[in-house]
């Protein structure tokens, strides 16, 4: 797998971001949440501005591409407080199963521990079949969180942490 950082000042690339997370967020998150309220969550955390916006806020995203050159999902991260915060961590459909998560979360490992920290935690929806996917890689649930995203709605999650020193 390869990892390309997406620069801040390169809008190609961001839109490139944009349209790759809005395509697998729609398909993971309809069935979800509905698709209205993934509409509204794809605008806020998913569109050009708002990717834009995050990296300008200390947040990395690297584009995840395979032995080809073809991105088959993206990731993006941010140190908080005295660990990092994985906030995206998606893969295309044809790209599960094939152990890319693994990588991804070794390459999430080696940046984490760049900036001197030994834990990655990170939100996932309550409903989300990813739940158990974080639970094979490593990550312990250690709590639950119900966030108020605006407009009604509501990010209902579970709390997990993986810790590199495991």
């Amino acid at each position: 797998m390869k990892y390309i950082f997406l620069d801040k000042d390169d809008d190609r690339a961001i839109k490139r971001m944009s349209d790759l997370a809005s395509g697998i967020v729609r398909e993971h998150y309809d069935p979800i949440v509905g698709e209205v309220q993934n509409s509204y969550m794809i605008n806020m955390f998913q569109s050009e501005n708002a990717i834009k916006e995050q990296l300008d806020h200390g947040y990395t995203y690297c584009f995840v591409d395979d032995d080809e050159g073809n991105d088959v999902g993206f990731m993006a991260f941010y140190p908080k407080e005295d660990e990092m915060y994985l906030s995206k961590f998606y893969l295309l459909k044809s790209a599960r199963g094939k152990g890319i998560s693994k990588d991804m979360l070794r390459f999430i490992i080696e940046q984490t521990r760049k900036y001197g920290f030994n834990s990655i935690s990170l939100n996932v929806n309550k409903k989300n079949d990813a739940v158990a996917i974080y639970e094979k890689l490593g990550f312990k649930r250690v709590g639950k969180e119900k966030n108020d995203i605006g407009c009604g709605y509501y990010m209902d999650d579970f709390v997990y942490r993986y810790t590199t020193d495991d």
